[in-house]
């Protein structure tokens, strides 16, 4: 799969105007979407489409999301799955993970979230751009076989910490990863780490992607915009600038 119109989405939702809603969105992003109001018409519609993606509700009708996740993967259909759940509890969250979910975003949500997430989900389950290497974050381009980093047409060194940081960034592009899921990836110190190493590396990381300049058409010395942001007690996100 290489382009972004090739991919299928599934929205699961009873409510008629999140679900219109979110088709609308996806649609807009290029995604094939179709949709289904219940647990069984969710379990028919992904059984016949085998889609790449399916959104879908905790709350059904009938059955509930993570018993339709369970039928899926009893049915050997391994479509990654992005659960929506009015309730932020942390049971419920583990639980959809512990199904066979691959994420979960919390009612009320953002568009732009929830678009940030699909995408972040096909890139970890390489369904997004299979033969294409390239990831790009406005002018920041990474090439995932050869592990080349350029921004603004400049190579950047980074170590392979460096690198596999900058990865899960982009991976979860417009999405905030706190310091313990950042430590979890990229060191896989199962949230026990010293959230100070975070700190030091996102320095490292913003120097060398955030710190280039450049002769702009002027002939004068120009800073390059900065995409890793601190969003304070909460995390760090990766993010192209907006127009």
């Amino acid at each position: 799969m290489t382009k972004k119109d090739e991919v299928s989405i599934v929205v699961v939702d009873d409510e008629p105007s999140i679900r219109q809603l979110l088709m609308a969105a996806l649609h807009f992003q290029g995604f094939n979407v179709v949709s289904a109001a219940t647990g069984t018409e969710a379990i028919e519609v992904i059984e016949k489409t085998k889609p790449d993606l399916v959104v879908l509700d905790v709350m059904l009708p009938d059955i509930d999301g993570f018993a339709v996740t369970r039928r899926l993967r009893k049915d050997s259909i391994d479509s990654p799955v992005l659960f929506l759940t009015a309730r932020d509890d942390t049971q419920d969250k583990i639980m959809g993970l512990t199904v066979g979910g691959d994420d979960y975003v919390t009612k009320p949500f953002s568009l732009e979230e929830v678009v940030a997430r699909i995408r972040a989900i096909l890139r970890r389950t390489c369904q997004e751009g299979d033969d294409n290497p390239i990831i790009r974050v406005g002018d920041l381009e990474v090439n995932d076989d050869s592990h080349d980093v350029i921004r603004h047409g400049q190579v950047i060194d980074l170590s392979p910490t460096e690198y596999k940081l900058l990865r899960y960034l982009m991976d979860n592009e417009g999405r905030v990863v706190s310091k313990a899921q950042i430590l979890d990836h990229v060191w896989q110190y199962d949230w026990g780490g010293d959230a100070a190493i975070v700190e030091s590396y996102i320095s490292y990381l913003r120097k060398k992607i955030d710190g280039i300049t450049f002769i702009n058409d002027q002939g004068e010395e120009e800073k390059v915009t900065r995409l890793i942001q601190t969003k304070r007690a909460v995390g760090y996100m990766i993010r192209a600038p907006r127009d």
